[in-house]
Parts: C-alpha cells; structure tokens; sequence
C-alpha cells in the first residue's frame, strides 16, 4: 500500500516541508531509510542523520528549525513517537484488509500446510505443523510436531526446529540453525507509548527477525521482532535456553549467551562475545567485540574496549571488582 506524503501530513494532523506529492510505501529506522520510505527523528542526539538521509520524507517536532539545507521532505507534528505509533498502525490495518481479500485452501496431510507455501525437497514434517501463505521450507529442513510458521517467513535449508517452535510472520531462520522446543520468534516488542491518562497505546512492531548460519536458540526462548527493520541474532550464535532478547537487538556472530539473560531493546552486541547466565543489559548501549560478562551482571552502559572481562551489578571490569569485593567481604569485621 502505498501513500503520498501529504495525505500522511493530514492524516497525522502535521504539514509538509517539501514535496507532499512523493509516494511512501514503508516506514523505516532513519539510519537505514531509502527512497520510498517515511522514517521519523524525535530524539535531537540523532539530527546528524537528517542530512543527507535518503528517506522520501522525515516525521519531526513542529518546531524543529534544521541547522544544513540538505534534508528530504519534513512532515512537522506535535509529537513524533506519536505520529509514527499513529501510522504504523495504518500500514499495519493496509497489510491485514489487504490479506483478508482471498481466502487460501489449505492442504493438510498429516500437517496443515497452505497451497501457496514453499515447500523444497527432502523436507520433513511432522503432525501438527502449519506453514501459512508465503512461508518457504529450505531443502532438508526438519520441522517437529506442532511447529508454526507464519506467514512469508523463511526457514533455512537444513534447519532443524523441535516440538511447539513459533516463527512469526515475515521472520528468517538461517540455514543449519536448530531451535529448541517452545522457542517463539518473532514475537512483538514491548513497546507502549504512555498518554495522558495513564493507560498506555500499543506501538505496532512492524519489522522482523533475522537469525543467521549455524544458529542454537535454546527451549522457551523469546526474539522479539523489531520495531521497524529487523532484530539480528549473527551467524553461528549460541543462545541458551529461557533468554529474551528484545526488539532491534543486534548479535553479532558467535556470539554465546548462558541461559536466562536478558536483553533490552535495540543493544548491539558484538562478535564472539561470551555472557553467563542472569546477565541483565539496559536498552541502547553496545557491546564491544570479544567482551567477556560474568553470571548475573547488571550491564547499565555501553562497553566500547574490546577483549575486556566484568562482573558484578552494576558491572565493573573483573580485576576491579574482585578488588573492590575483597574489601567489601570484610567490612563486617571492622568495628
């Protein structure tokens, strides 16, 4: 479904700043925007990827004057984290009156698989599974009973996924990756906009899930999808069982991560780091390649040194923290 810019501008209750006959057809994160996208700024630390940025038109604060001249097509509101709650739920309410158009037949022999799947050969499917409309089975893919795969997901050649696996709508599992049983992909993040009364107004979560190569996603595990763009678990990363990983998390590959860790929304975690278990990381910070986290840190900043060990809560790097817990163990002796 696509959108010119100023029916959004009216739809949103803002105004246009440059050309309102341009056509929108997504909404996209402002760092990876493209022609054809509207993508949104509401935190001003971020205003460097307003110029220059190849989105068709940039959901911003009314008042908002830009410092350079080279920016795409401004649609001004009262409020951003508003307006673009407000039109991923058009986008979203377009896909769903689109969908309900046709109804598919669906085949079932010893599993309910649509007619418009994809299903290569040497795949094997057990009772119970349902793959929907779109979704594509890679060759040799092994699905146990009660598995679902929603809609235009995509499931790797050779992967493996055990018994009451959920992969989503739209979301990828790479090939030769295996998914432990009630493992659920592609959940939505939680994100809630509060208003003025107290309640709080869901914010649709339009992106998906990318996990890579030679993944382990351990049992009752949670992957949120993104926002918007996609929540990245990397090539060859190993997570444990009961671990939650939020919407627009980065994992970068070979990553490992002990069981019951959980991370917030949108961190970035490096490559072929290691992470015990109860690991808990705050939204929005990074994590520096090689970094090593001992069980039931608290990680509360970004970590930029690469190759570095840390404990405790809030972390601190593990020679100091074994210091400072020396010292901390014998306080109660001292009188």
């Amino acid at each position: 479904m696509e959108y010119r810019v100023q029916y959004i501008a009216q739809y949103l209750g803002g105004e246009v700043v440059g050309d309102g006959d341009l056509k929108i057809s997504k909404v996209s994160k402002i760092e990876s925007a493209k022609e054809g996208s509207v993508t949104f700024l509401g935190n001003l630390k971020y205003e460097s990827y307003l110029y220059g940025n190849r989105a068709s038109a940039i959901i911003i604060e009314r008042n908002f004057l830009p410092k350079e001249g080279n920016y795409p097509t401004l649609i001004k509101v009262d409020d951003p984290y508003a307006a673009v709650t407000s039109l991923l739920e058009l986008f979203e309410e377009s896909r769903e009156r689109k969908s309900g158009f046709i109804q598919y037949i669906t085949r079932y022999f010893r599993s309910g698989i649509s007619w418009r799947a994809k299903i290569e050969r040497g795949v094997e499917l057990s009772k119970g599974v349902v793959v929907e409309r779109g979704a594509k089975i890679g060759r040799g893919a092994v699905l146990y009973p009660q598995v679902f795969i929603g809609r235009g997901a995509l499931i790797g050649r050779g992967a493996i996924l055990y018994p009451g696996v959920k992969v989503y709508k739209g979301c990828v599992v790479g090939e030769e990756s295996i998914i432990h049983s009630n493992a659920v992909i592609g959940a939505d993040g939680f994100g809630f906009l509060p208003q003025p009364n107290g309640s709080y107004r869901k914010i649709p979560q339009s992106g998906n899930v990318i996990i890579g190569k030679r993944c382990e996603i351990g049992a009752n595990s949670s992957i949120d999808r993104a926002t918007m763009g996609s929540t990245i678990i990397g090539d060859g990363v190993k997570l444990d069982n009961l671990i939650q990983v939020a919407h627009n998390c980065e994992i970068g590959n070979n990553t490992v991560i002990a069981a019951q860790s959980g991370l917030s929304g949108s961190v970035k975690i490096g490559s072929n780091c290691v992470i015990g278990g109860q690991v808990g990381f705050a939204d929005h910070i990074t994590i520096a390649a090689g970094t090593k986290i001992g069980a039931q840190s608290g990680i509360i900043s970004t970590i930029k040194e690469e190759g570095k060990s840390y404990l405790g809560s809030p972390a601190m790097e593990a020679k100091e923290y074994l210091r400072a817990y020396a010292i901390f163990r014998k306080l109660h002796k001292r009188d």
